[in-house]
């Protein structure tokens, strides 16, 4: 029988822009992945148009074991898909052999952390700065409860910056949030933190009588949601750090979040406390951090066991 997989993949490529109104480069990347499949078939000796899901599967396996990402296949995937949907809605086969893919599972990132010493300067420089007199002052007071109050906590940026002015009003060294799904969770503030706060406060109530609007919020902003956008303070963030020595591209509010944790447990604290404190549903969400103190282990391991130091510069 003749094998027609090259004018019905040219059949659907048509289709994808006559009708879908693809662009080149989308019509290319599926053209290219079509023809590396097909040539697996073909040595499998299978025609494009007749594979199975087994073949598919096997296809997928290849790609994995010639190195190629979660993403890359995913792609793949995707064009395999669009494909076989056209030749089952064209009739002709009887079935779509993709129907019953899983799509390749992305493996997880591994969080960007800040060492303690580089958490410290940054700290350092916040309280060095708000210590400075002068216009911008209530700013830099505000960067650092900004600071210390993340750090000592690992709120989400979006719970930090929208916490209520009454925050301002309790007493004691306990914070409550109230985070996602409405869910409310107690936190400890650190003593550095309690004092940011407090130096703050006591700046924003003088402005306040001296002019500035009050505000429900005790970050106000004069933006449509009220209170300091986490964008803002992303920015400013950055800043301080570029000032401080720390590459801005690897420093985020979220990444304090991250460190905050990462410093707990490489300090002894129990995973199930860190979830708690960070607001996690499930422990699975806070255990990518045990897998940032394994491939930290690993490294000192490798760079200071005498075994692996003799591995290296063998006699």
């Amino acid at each position: 029988m003749m094998d027609l997989s090259r004018a019905h993949l040219e059949s659907f490529l048509e289709m994808m822009s006559a009708e879908r109104g693809a662009a080149n480069n989308t019509l290319e990347s599926y053209q290219r992945d079509l023809d590396d499949l097909h040539l697996f078939l073909k040595g499998r000796k299978v025609a494009l148009t007749a594979a199975t899901p087994g073949d598919l599967t096997a296809y997928l396996a290849h790609l994995t074991a010639q190195g190629f990402a979660a993403s890359s296949q995913a792609r793949r995937l995707s064009a395999m898909r669009q494909f076989y949907k056209f030749l089952y809605a064209e009739n002709l086969r009887g079935d779509d052999p993709t129907s019953i893919l899983d799509a390749p599972k992305k493996q997880r990132s591994l969080p960007k952390i800040l060492s303690e010493d580089d958490v410290t300067r940054l700290l350092t420089l916040a309280a060095t700065e708000a210590e400075t007199e002068g216009p911008g002052h209530l700013q830099r007071l505000r960067m650092l409860a900004l600071l210390e109050m993340l750090y000592a906590t690992g709120m989400r940026v979006s719970e930090l910056v929208s916490l209520p002015a009454k925050v301002l009003d309790q007493e004691g060294r306990f914070l409550m949030i109230r985070g996602k799904g409405n869910k409310e969770r107690l936190v400890p503030l650190s003593r550095s933190a309690i004092r940011a706060l407090a130096a703050y406060g006591q700046a924003r109530a003088a402005a306040e009588k001296a002019g500035l609007a009050e505000s429900p919020w005790l970050f106000p902003s004069a933006g449509k949601e009220g209170y300091l956008p986490r964008q803002v303070f992303a920015r400013d963030l950055k800043d301080l750090a570029s000032r401080a020595g720390i590459r801005a591209a690897s420093i985020s509010p979220h990444v304090l979040r991250h460190a905050f944790a990462s410093h707990l447990l490489q300090n002894g604290a129990d995973l199930r406390v860190v979830q708690e404190l960070l607001g996690h549903s499930d422990i699975s969400t806070t255990q990518i951090y045990t897998h940032v103190l394994e491939e930290r282990l690993r490294q000192v391991v490798e760079t200071h066991h005498p075994l692996a130091k003799s591995a290296k510069n063998p006699d």
